[in-house]
């Protein structure tokens, strides 16, 4: 039998693209090497336009614990600068403290409430592929076995079987430093919290905002109170002895980095609430982008196609992002739709966000560094920040909303993500995000019916859903939506511009049925 779709990879990447694939009607395999979830301790939240991603698809709730839409966040932080937020009269950036391991829980239920089928224990170990499609060596709990699919996937990490297998380059950058020492801990005894809400540690005058990076002269401290007996502390040091990469962290290890970095010597035990907290060191950084993200009927999303230093939050934004572009293509592809070159513009589209992290996240590691080089360049970039419009780029950037597609339309909603819009419908008023928990295309008629969008797109019923609809300060006359959250196509009130709707409906979902 083969099977449409084959994903490696039971991360959150690679189970949301399992739900976005069976949302557009396909049934894929996701294979896992591990026999059950990792216990190891990785993300520790989602920033940026993915929290309004999951919101389009009604998990914001399930993984925030709050209702309705996503809310900005008044502060962040940038290379170890503070990003007050609240400054900015239209704030893009999202953030919640959630962990990979519930992350990871609630994709998969949705995933199998989906009729996703998982196989945990199956290790890839070989791979062929030929014109109609990928024949995949598998080894699980029975012994070997292959499997055949149309297509095949690797959302395998960092390390990517897949990727090697198919012979895709992975060129970079690899640097001793810094090195990242991470653990969940007891609060510490001594640690003593400002009316401002800074924690000042024992024997250090210097104060520290939680859940930001500071950078003192001997490197990076963070501490994030997340629970009232599990407290993330973590360092970052440049330039320091050689570790022992084999020997797991240990507190004691921690603590002497605390000293070291922040001048505390603090006392620290395990955090007694469940995980998993397992302690963790990370030697230098790795920033590295796959040459492509397709070779063939082979493709990457998430860490299998790019690695990068994990200031900031970017991972899951990007990676999950990646998912959502490709999902509903290759599910055009299968369904025998897709226009040409519809598979190939998620390379087009996903490469160049992928530089833009690439660039980003080194340019913070740089910012955090030791030195007075460093210091005189913080000085410089602390000026610039204190102005609105470049924090308003700055956050942005680490929102990921300033993401344009070319759509060859010149409306200025063109390209980008969805606005956040409450609707009034026949059945009342409803939320955008809430129309788009299918993953179909959405055309939306904010004209009150006057420009007949419903009739110039029946002959993509069977593809594109239609609601008439209106709206308190429409942004726009009629909204053309992708599975995936961007505008393909929108005009100005009083411009029913036909012409352009029939091109980008053409362009993304392919030519009218008859």
């Amino acid at each position: 039998m083969t099977n449409d779709v084959v994903i490696v990879g039971a991360g959150p990447v690679g189970l949301f693209l399992a739900c976005e694939l069976a949302l557009a009607g396909v049934q894929p395999v996701v294979l896992d090497r591990l026999p059950a979830r990792s216990g190891e301790q990785k993300a520790n939240g989602l920033v940026g336009q993915v929290l309004r991603l999951l919101d389009h698809r009604g998990l914001y709730e399930s993984l925030s614990g709050v209702p309705g839409a996503p809310r900005p966040v008044p502060r962040f932080v940038f290379g170890a600068f503070p990003l007050e937020l609240h400054r900015l009269d239209a704030n893009p950036l999202h953030a919640v403290p959630v962990p990979q391991h519930r992350i990871e829980e609630v994709l998969e239920e949705r995933a199998l409430d989906l009729g996703v089928t998982v196989r945990r224990g199956h290790e890839v170990t070989g791979l062929t592929q030929d014109a109609t499609g990928v024949t995949v060596d598998v080894h699980g709990p029975d012994g070997a076995g292959r499997l055949r699919a149309r297509y095949l996937v690797g959302a395998d990490g960092g390390r990517s079987t897949v990727r090697k297998l198919a012979g895709i380059g992975f060129p970079g950058i690899t640097s001793p430093d810094p090195v990242s020492r991470i653990a969940h801990v007891l609060p510490p005894e001594g640690i003593r919290i400002t009316d401002g809400g800074d924690v000042l540690l024992p024997g250090c005058p210097t104060p520290f905002r939680p859940y930001t990076h500071t950078r003192t002269d001997h490197g990076v401290f963070v501490i994030a109170p997340f629970d009232p007996d599990a407290v993330m502390i973590a360092t970052l040091e440049w330039g320091g002895q050689p570790v022992d990469q084999q020997a797991p962290l240990t507190l004691d290890e921690l603590r002497a980095s605390i000293r070291r970095v922040t001048g505390a010597d603090l006392e620290l035990a395990p955090a007694r609430t469940a995980g998993p907290f397992t302690p963790r060191r990370t030697v230098g950084h790795n920033t590295r982008l796959a040459e492509r993200y397709r070779d063939g009927r082979v493709l990457l999303v998430g860490d299998a196609a790019h690695v990068h230093a994990a200031t900031g939050g970017p991972g899951l934004n990007l990676g999950l992002q990646d998912a959502a572009n490709l999902g509903w293509k290759l599910a055009a592809d299968v369904h025998g739709w897709a226009p040409p070159g519809l598979l190939d513009s998620y390379q087009h589209e996903r490469h160049p966000v992928g530089e833009r992290v690439f660039m980003h996240s080194q340019a913070q590691i740089a910012l955090m560094s030791p030195g007075p080089g460093i210091t005189a360049l913080r000085a410089l970039v602390g000026e610039l920040l204190s102005h609105d419009d470049n924090l308003a780029r700055i956050a942005a950037l680490m929102a990921g909303s300033d993401v344009r597609h070319d759509t060859d339309c010149p409306h200025p909603l063109a390209g980008g993500f969805a606005p956040e819009l409450t609707l009034g419908t026949v059945d009342g008023a409803v939320r955008l995000a809430e129309l788009a928990r299918t993953a179909r295309p959405l055309l939306i008629d904010l004209s009150g019916g006057g420009l007949g969008p419903a009739d110039r797109a029946a002959g993509w019923k069977d593809r594109v859903d239609v609601v008439t609809a209106d709206c308190a300060q429409p942004p726009a006359a009629a909204l053309l939506l992708r599975p995936d959250g961007y505008v393909a196509w929108a005009c100005a009130p009083g411009d029913s511009d036909p012409e352009g709707l029939d091109r980008a409906l053409r362009r993304w979902f392919g030519g009218p049925r008859d």
